[in-house]
């Protein structure tokens, strides 16, 4: 069983249940299109100039913040790959006030059948004319001691 973001609602904090769907399925969107290889199904859940960080440890032990590019995560995601990219998430939380939301999620990345790394994603959203969009998207990137659910190591070691 693969968890998705729209599995999540019975734990979104809030506003009603409507609302966090919503901004769940803006957030499911990506993990679609990331999967699908669609950059452009990706880019549509994206505010124009949003922004994108990764924090990290490095080798020698030192925190690390990285500012990253919707345009490179979009090609990257387009790139023709052998492997269907995957990041199942888990305990996602979502909080919104008026037209600002937050997700706060674990997840895990896999490339095909083989496990990358794991985290948090922590989106930042805007509700616009047109609806939810992500304006700031911050993960953390650990690639040892990982807790991922056996559910989904079992889904993905059965592929």
């Amino acid at each position: 069983m693969v968890i998705t973001a729209t599995a999540a609602v019975a734990k979104s904090q809030g506003t009603g249940n409507i609302t966090s769907a919503e901004v769940l399925k803006v957030v499911g969107q990506v993990f679609d299109g990331m999967r699908a290889a669609d950059s452009t199904m990706v880019r549509s859940a994206f505010a124009k100039d949003a922004e994108l960080y990764t924090i990290f440890t490095d080798k020698e032990g030192n925190p690390v913040l990285h500012k990253g590019s919707l345009v490179n995560f979009l090609n990257a995601v387009g790139s023709p790959h052998d492997v269907v990219w995957d990041e199942p998430i888990w305990d996602t939380e979502v909080r919104i006030d008026g037209n600002l939301a937050q997700v706060w999620t674990k997840y895990a990345f896999y490339a095909g059948d083989k496990f990358s790394h794991c985290g948090v994603d922590a989106f930042h959203l805007f509700k616009t004319l047109e609806g939810w969009k992500i304006f700031h998207l911050t993960d953390t990137r650990q690639w040892q001691d990982c807790e991922v659910p056996e559910e989904i190591k079992d889904n993905h070691n059965n592929n």
